[in-house]
């Protein structure tokens, strides 16, 4: 697995190219992400997104136009794609797939969406492999907002206590900033949890 990495936009938010057996996976194109995509993506087969915040999604129409390849998001994020709840301009997107949590074979590469809300409806981890590539859920040493319109933070208690049982390790190449693992930051989670806990 090679995994190309390009922070995007105001917010510096991570565009990846995952490429296996020359098949190129294409995570969270943001802002004015399509030129470095069709620049550096070898023979792309489809976009995914770990959910539906404008920084994630900004170039989905653009690189489906471009590519002519489908896109994978959330299904409990996708009013997100076409309804910009935070009055960015985000250019509407339509996913061609909704995603529920569980494992997709996408041109013989098996992707897993993991379901972990809170930072929003849909927010999900994307596993291949060994790595998760975890969106806004989990940081090095942080974790995503709660406080933004559409989190939750009981949901986002719930996925935290959740990941908190996970006993495999995993990579983790996070929506902004630089990679960590989840045995790693499962240390961080019982602050983080009286963190949530004490703003609800």
């Amino acid at each position: 697995m090679q995994i190309q990495i390009q922070p995007m936009g105001p917010y510096q938010t991570n565009c990846y190219i995952v490429t296996i057996e020359n098949k190129s996976l294409i995570i969270d194109p943001g802002v004015d992400a399509t030129q470095w995509v069709i620049a550096h993506a070898k023979n792309p087969v489809a976009i995914l997104n770990t959910h539906g915040h404008f920084d994630h999604v900004w170039s989905n129409a653009s690189l489906q136009n471009t590519l002519n390849i489908p896109l994978y998001t959330p299904k409990d994020d996708l009013f997100m794609l076409t309804e910009d709840p935070f009055g960015q301009g985000t250019p509407p997107s339509c996913a061609d797939y909704g995603v529920e949590e569980g494992s997709y074979t996408i041109e013989g590469i098996e992707v897993t969406f993991r379901h972990f809300a809170g930072h929003t409806p849909g927010c999900s981890v994307i596993e291949i492999g060994d790595v998760w590539f975890s969106g806004d859920f989990l940081f090095e040493k942080s974790i995503g907002r709660w406080d933004f319109p559409a989190s939750n933070g009981y949901d986002m208690i719930e996925s935290l206590k959740r990941v908190a049982t996970i006993k495999e390790n995993f990579t983790l190449y996070p929506g902004h900033g630089g990679s960590t693992t989840l045995h790693e930051e499962q240390q961080h989670l019982p602050y983080w949890i009286a963190q949530v806990q004490a703003t609800l």
